[in-house]
């Protein structure tokens, strides 16, 4: 059933497919727990992996990580193929690279991936200060940060940096306002609470060094096939900030670095993110605009991507309006929101007269759904009612000792394990504050011992006769003041004797 070109989904009334020229128009999968969205990723991640396509996907349910191992022969897979004439149909495994950005949680000797990092002078203050959702005034310290730690040659690569920077900065407040513009101590203090926040969601995890190359998650395999990079984000589901500043930095580090491309044959890069209302749920709106620009350009890149949630309601219209290729699982509505979900999925497909779209989604069956891809030239096809093909790799996760065996295998271990600790700007400044101690102190003790030697000079050992000077002072007064006594009393006794010459 495979066509050059394009990915087989699954059977309609027809073989369905995803054209690699437009799979770069990004794509939506929506459907309620259970339904098979997981395995609807699956499948479009092992063609896109065949391909020669690099996929990435956020695993955030964690039973992603199957797709690196052979599937297991079962009657239901084999009975699935037949039914949508898959004659070819065959296990295997594909090539996975494995990713973490919450190593440190994993229990000792468990790898759950590579360690993902950045430096935060990557991150730059745009990014930083969209994420912290910080005031004009506030981004305004946040700026002159970053430029003071380039001024002064100091590398931002964690957290712990740009607090001691900012740190510097309010201390150097009066100096700095003359520099670089006005420095708010208020304004400091709200920018390392908001730092803190970040870090005791583990955020300063996926700061430092060594920085990701984003070139290792475009890797092919000798066989020319797309490696699949699944990043373990199971704990990220507690952290929904950090998932998104990792999301968005990785979409914007592509959208940046990644030269225009056009529309080539396939995409460059596929990326699913699984259980997307994480990336939008209660994100400032500075955020969600920057994702729907780096959503709707990124496409010119060669770069696809692919949300994943439960319902479309929770992907904002203004990016859902850039996902041109759509599978729909089966809705529920029971509540007047999911029912509201329902009317909004069946608007957005491309009528089909012999379907009544609505209740068809609440109608769909487990491994079911409405599928409509970009086709020609980007119009889309004609919904249909389409039973997905099944995956080829194992349905459900590795289990701990496999994803080590693979992580410890990888042809990137080793390259990220080790955490790198350059000299930067938390210890330029803790170097620089112990040299103006040691300063301070060695000035100190040169003033007292200035001191020490004036009074050794006055009340010291002297030169002469093993006298002080200021002994011989007290000597010579001493004299002086007995002779003058001597003097009168002699005189006092003359005259008692002698009486007064006149007469």
């Amino acid at each position: 059933m495979q066509q050059d070109g394009k990915i087989f989904i699954g059977k309609s009334s027809k073989p369905e497919y995803l054209d690699l020229k437009l799979a770069n128009r990004h794509g939506l999968i929506t459907g309620a727990t259970g339904t098979g969205k997981t395995v609807t990723l699956q499948v479009l991640a092992e063609g896109f992996s065949d391909a020669g396509v690099p996929v990435f996907a956020a695993d955030i349910k964690g039973d992603l990580s199957g797709i690196a191992a052979k599937g297991e022969p079962k009657d239901f897979l084999d009975k699935r193929a037949a039914d949508v004439g898959l004659t070819d149909y065959e296990q295997k495994a594909f090539p996975v690279v494995f990713w973490d950005l919450n190593a440190k949680d994993n229990p000792p000797g468990v790898l759950e991936g590579h360690p993902i990092r950045t430096t935060v002078s990557e991150m730059g203050p745009l990014l930083l200060a969209r994420l912290l959702e910080l005031n004009e005034v506030q981004e305004g310290v946040l700026n002159i940060a970053f430029r003071l730690a380039a001024d002064e040659a100091m590398h931002l690569d964690d957290l712990s940096d740009l607090r001691a920077v900012i740190n510097s900065v309010g201390q150097r407040a009066a100096e700095l306002t003359t520099k670089y513009g006005n420095v708010s101590a208020a304004s400091v203090g709200a920018i390392q609470r908001r730092l803190l926040v970040l870090e005791e969601q583990g955020a300063n995890e996926f700061f430092g060094m060594p920085a990701l190359d984003i070139r290792d998650f475009m890797r092919t395999t000798p066989d020319g096939r797309g490696n699949i990079n699944v990043l373990a984000a199971e704990k990220l589901g507690k952290s929904p900030r950090v998932y998104a500043v990792f999301l968005l930095w990785l979409m914007t580090q592509l959208f940046d670095k990644l030269p225009e491309v056009g529309d080539p044959d396939k995409p460059k890069l596929v990326f699913f993110f699984d259980e997307a209302h994480l990336l939008f749920d209660e994100a400032p709106k500075a955020l969600l605009e920057q994702i729907e620009r780096v959503t709707r350009l990124i496409r010119s890149k060669g770069v696809g991507i692919y949300y994943v949630t439960q319902n479309p309601l929770d992907v904002p219209d203004t990016v859902s309006a850039q996902l041109g290729n759509r599978v729909q699982h089966a809705l529920r509505a029971f509540s007047p929101r999911e029912q509201k979900a329902v009317k909004a999925a069946a608007s957005t497909f491309r009528p089909n007269p012999d379907l009544d779209t609505e209740r068809v989604i609440m109608e769909l069956k487990v491994g079911e759904a409405l599928v409509s891809t970009l086709q020609d030239k980007g119009e889309p096809s004609i919904v249909q009612r389409t039973l997905i093909r099944p995956p080829s790799s194992r349905i459900g996760p590795l289990t701990t000792e496999e994803r080590t065996r693979l992580v410890e295998n990888s042809p990137l271990f080793g390259k990220y394990e080790n955490r790198q600790d350059r000299e930067s700007a938390s210890e330029i400044l803790a170097k620089k504050a112990e040299q103006e101690a040691a300063e301070k102190a060695r000035l100190e003790q040169e003033k007292q011992a200035q001191e020490s030697s004036w009074t050794k000079v006055i009340f010291g050992r002297g030169p002469r006769g093993g006298m002080s000077v200021g002994e011989q002072v007290v000597r010579d007064a001493s004299r002086s003041v007995m002779r003058s006594m001597v003097t009168q009393v002699k005189n006092a006794i003359l005259k008692s004797i002698f009486g007064s010459r006149r007469r």
